[in-house]
C-alpha cells in the first residue's frame, strides 16, 4: 500500500476555512469572510474565505499543469487511488459525519447515510478500466478497422449545494477524476469544512497535487469559474433559477454544462396501498434532513376522500411524535434548518399556506428546543386540502412541510403530477402491478419509485430529473457521468500491405 496511506487522521475544521490549491491549503487573495454557523445553536463557529478571480485562476493553472500527466496515467492506476480514498472515507466516517452534522444540522445517522451514498459513487468509479473501454469494429472496409475511445476533457469544475456537502461532490469528482480530468470544487459557503476534509483524504490516497482543488466562495467565485477559458465543463446542483443561470453562462462561455435544479416530489397514494407502510415511508421522506433534500417528498396525492382521511389521520399521529433537536442528540429524528434565512422562508411559506386556505393539521412555526433556543428550528408541519394554485404546492419549500392534495381518481393524480413545473422524482404506493406499470410508463418525471419513498438511483445508474429540474443533456454519475466527463474520439485505421498504395480520389466505399 502507498506510503500516503499511513496518516491516521483527518484534519479538524479550520477557524477560517480557506482554499485548497496545488495540494495544500492556501491563503486567499482577498480579505472577504463569511460566518459559518452551527444551525442547532444559531451562532457562528468559524469563518470561510470568499474567493476572488485570482484564487480561481491559481486553481485552474495548478489543474492545467497537473492534468496532462494524470490523464496519461492508466485507468487502473487512477482507480487504485480511488480505492484507497474509499478506505479512508470508511475509516474516518464518524469524524466526517460529526462535521456534517455540526455545520448542516442533520442528524448523525443521516450524515453517515450521506457518506455511504457518496462512497457508492466512489465504488462505481473504481470500475474505470471497464467503464472506459471503447468499441471496436473490425473490417469496416477492406483492410480497415474502426474504434472509439473516450478521453478526458481536461479541467472541470463542480458547484455544489449546502444540503449534501459530502454526497453531491462525490456524485461528481470521483467520476471526473477517474476519467482523467482535474477537478475544481466550489462547495457551499454555508458548510464548507467537508470540502477540505475530502481534499486531504484524496491527498492521503495518493492523488497528485493540483488534480483536485477547492475554491470557497459565493457568486463571485461561481462567475469566475464560468468565465475562465481553462475550464471545459461545469456540474451544478442547486435551485432552478441558479441552474438556469449556470447553464446559460456556461454555454455562453463555450463549456459543457450539467445543472440540476429544484424539485417538488409527489407521492401518489392509491386506495389499495398499505397505508401504514406508506405513512412510514412518506414521513421519513418528507421530514428527514428537515426536508432539505432535492428528493424529499413534499406532496402526498391521495386518491379518494376515504384514502385521504385515513392517510391524514395516520400522518397526524406519526408526525406529531417526531423528536426535533440538535443533530447529535440521542433519538433525534430531525434537526434544524441550515440558516436563519432558511427558517424565515419556511415560516413564510407556512403563513401563506394558512392565508391561502389550506388546512393546517400540524404547525411547526413556534417550536423551541430546550438548550438550543437560538437554533434555526421549524417543527414538522402538515397541511391538508392543499391546492395546485397555492404557494405551498407550487414552490420548492426545502423545509419540513408536507402537503396533502386530494384527487378523485388515478387520471386526475397523473395529470396533476405531469403538470407541475418540476419533474425530479415521484413515487406511487399501490398493491396493483397494473397501476405501478402504468404509472412508471406514463408519469413525466425523471426518477420514479414504486412503494419506494425516495427513488434515488444507485451509483451505477444515473441521477436527474426532467423539465425545470435539469438543464443540460446529461444526468449525474453512473454511465451518464462517464459520458459527461469524457469526449469520444473515433479512429479509423488501415495498415497497408507492403506493396505500393495509390491515392484514391473518390469517396471511400466498401468495394
Amino acid at each position: 500500500m502507498s506510503a500516503q496511506m499511513h496518516s491516521t487522521a483527518v484534519p479538524a475544521p479550520h477557524a477560517v476555512v480557506g482554499h485548497y490549491i496545488d495540494g495544500r491549503v492556501v491563503a486567499p487573495a482577498g480579505a472577504r469572510r463569511l460566518p459559518v454557523y452551527n444551525p442547532a445553536l444559531g451562532r457562528p463557529v468559524r469563518e470561510v474565505a470568499m474567493a476572488e478571480a485570482a484564487d480561481v485562476d491559481a486553481a485552474v493553472r495548478a489543474a492545467q499543469a497537473a492534468q496532462p500527466a494524470w490523464g496519461r496515467t492508466t485507468a487502473l492506476q487512477r482507480a487504485r487511488v480511488l480505492f484507497r480514498f474509499r478506505e479512508l472515507l470508511t475509516a474516518h466516517a464518524k469524524t466526517l459525519a460529526r462535521t456534517l452534522s455540526e455545520e448542516h444540522g442533520k442528524t448523525l445517522a443521516d450524515a453517515e447515510g450521506e457518506l455511504t451514498r457518496g462512497m457508492e459513487v466512489v465504488e462505481f468509479a473504481c470500475g474505470a478500466p471497464q467503464l472506459l473501454k471503447g468499441e471496436f469494429s473490425e473490417a469496416v472496409g477492406t483492410g480497415v478497422d474502426s474504434f472509439g475511445i473516450r478521453q478526458p476533457l481536461g479541467v472541470v469544475a463542480g458547484i455544489t449545494p449546502f444540503n449534501f456537502p459530502a454526497m453531491v461532490p462525490m456524485w461528481m469528482f470521483p467520476v471526473a477524476l477517474v476519467c482523467g480530468n482535474a477537478f475544481i470544487l466550489k462547495p457551499s459557503e454555508r458548510d464548507p469544512s467537508m470540502s477540505l476534509m475530502l481534499a486531504d483524504l484524496l491527498r492521503q490516497a495518493g492523488l497528485p497535487a493540483g488534480v483536485f482543488s477547492v475554491i470557497q466562495g459565493d457568486k463571485a467565485a461561481v462567475d469566475a469559474l464560468l468565465a475562465h477559458p481553462g475550464i471545459a465543463a461545469v456540474s451544478f446542483v442547486g435551485s432552478t433559477p441558479i441552474a438556469r443561470y449556470i447553464q446559460a453562462e456556461g454555454v455562453r462561455h463555450g463549456k459543457r454544462v450539467q445543472a440540476l435544479g429544484g424539485a417538488k416530489n409527489h407521492a401518489l397514494v392509491m386506495p389499495d396501498a398499505d397505508l401504514d407502510a406508506a405513512t412510514e415511508a412518506i414521513v421519513g421522506a418528507a421530514y428527514g434532513s428537515a426536508g432539505e433534500r432535492c428528493m424529499a417528498i413534499s406532496v402526498a396525492v391521495a386518491v379518494g376522500e376515504a384514502t385521504a382521511d385515513a392517510l391524514v389521520e395516520r400522518l397526524r399521529k406519526r408526525v406529531g411524535a417526531l423528536k426535533v433537536g440538535a443533530g447529535d442528540g440521542a433519538g433525534v429524528d430531525m434537526g434544524p434548518l441550515v440558516t436563519g434565512a432558511a427558517q424565515a422562508r419556511v415560516r413564510g411559506c407556512i403563513d401563506d399556506g394558512v392565508r391561502e386556505g389550506a388546512t393546517l393539521v400540524l404547525d411547526g412555526r413556534g417550536l423551541k428546543v430546550a438548550g438550543c433556543e437560538d437554533g434555526f428550528f421549524v417543527g414538522p408541519t402538515l397541511f391538508d386540502h392543499a391546492r395546485p394554485d397555492m404557494r405551498i404546492y407550487r414552490e420548492e419549500i426545502f423545509g419540513p412541510v408536507l402537503s396533502v392534495v386530494r384527487v378523485p381518481d388515478y387520471a386526475a393524480a397523473l395529470k396533476l403530477i405531469n403538470s407541475h413545473e418540476f419533474a425530479n422524482g415521484t413515487t406511487v404506493f399501490t398493491s396493483s402491478g397494473a397501476v405501478a406499470h402504468a404509472f412508471t410508463r406514463d408519469v413525466e418525471v425523471g426518477m420514479v419509485g414504486v412503494n419506494v419513498p425516495i427513488p434515488v438511483p444507485m451509483a451505477f445508474h444515473s441521477f436527474g430529473g426532467w423539465r425545470a429540474s435539469l438543464f443540460g443533456d446529461h444526468h449525474m454519475h453512473g454511465p451518464e457521468g462517464v459520458r459527461f466527463y469524457t469526449r469520444l474520439k473515433t479512429v479509423t485505421q488501415r495498415w497497408p500491405e507492403p506493396e505500393a498504395v495509390r491515392a484514391d480520389f473518390a469517396m471511400p466505399t466498401m468495394k
